[in-house]
């Protein structure tokens, strides 16, 4: 996994609650067996219409959100079925930091897992990015050594984040690379069982 500790971006503001991961991405593009190429199908059916083409008013379509890193949301998000596409296509589409006032379990361990930095802020705090980021262009710094995101007026927002995710993601590890931050213990067990 790519390492994550400032990230600035505009935001792309999605301002919808109980998003689910069908949504997110939809069940007929699951058919491949790589974590690449998901990207391109992410909230699919929201951004083209029938025939394929784009739909205008819908936020990932607009020029001035093409290159954002960090989606902000609302409540409950990335809910209904368990399945690790979705942050496979938020992270392929480019996006990697999610920020709402609440996720699915599920969906909020898969994040972590596949190096997506999920934030939890209040709802008001939600809304107030969400409404800065509707009316005009909003950038914010996201640092997670400080575990702080920062508009471009100076506004501070403050996150929790427990400390063994903040480690990983900091370092870009999955968990085989924490496995193998133990390599020699596990040889030297490894030849001490073999020995007997």
């Amino acid at each position: 996994m790519e390492p994550i500790n400032i990230v600035n971006s505009v935001i792309t503001p999605l301002d919808r609650k109980n998003v689910d991961t069908d949504q997110i991405i939809s069940k007929e593009f699951l058919k491949r067996i790589e974590r690449t190429g998901f990207g391109q199908y992410l909230f699919y059916h929201w951004r083209f219409d029938a025939e394929g083409n784009e739909i205008q008013d819908f936020v990932l379509n607009k020029p001035e959100f093409k290159e954002s890193k960090i989606l902000v949301a609302q409540d409950n998000f990335g809910c209904g079925s368990s399945r690790e596409h979705a942050p496979w296509a938020i992270l392929d589409y480019g996006f990697t930091v999610v920020i709402a006032p609440s996720f699915a379990d599920i969906f909020h361990n898969n994040c972590y897992k596949n190096g997506i930095l999920p934030i939890k802020l209040t709802e008001a705090e939600c809304d107030e990015i969400l409404a800065k980021g509707l009316a005009t262009p909003y950038t914010v710094e996201v640092n997670l050594a400080a575990q702080t995101v920062t508009g471009e007026d100076g506004q501070v927002y403050h996150f929790m984040i427990d400390p063994y995710y903040k480690e990983t993601l900091l370092n870009g590890w999955d968990e085989i690379a924490l496995t193998f931050k133990y390599e020699e213990q596990i040889a030297a067990y490894e030849a001490q069982r073999i020995a007997f």
